[in-house]
């Protein structure tokens, strides 16, 4: 008994989805030898490559950028983070010496 509902989305990070793009684009496979040797849906693999081309044709962010850019976000929060925790220790060490 397979119900639908109990099967997870797998998720594939931005690198293996530029690899799989890449392998379309680049190296002449079909979307179906791809998507068959890399063991993801053939609709995925088309969506991943029709949203690169459209990026590269607009000249937008594509998948390799748009992970570099979610971990430069997560890198700046947590330097902000740093920054105000010493912000209120150099205060508090500041009332310890008065």
């Amino acid at each position: 008994m397979n119900n639908p509902k109990n099967r997870s989305k797998p998720v594939f990070t931005a690198e293996f989805k530029k690899d799989a793009v890449s392998l379309v684009i680049e190296k002449g496979y079909t979307h179906e030898q791809a998507a068959t040797n890399l063991g993801v849906s053939q609709s995925a693999l088309s969506r991943w490559v029709r949203t690169e081309k459209s990026a590269s044709q607009q000249g937008s962010v594509n998948v390799d950028e748009k992970a570099e850019l979610a971990k430069l976000r997560k890198q700046n929060a947590q330097l902000k983070m740093e920054r105000e925790i010493l912000k209120k220790a150099a205060v508090f060490l500041a009332r310890e010496v008065e």
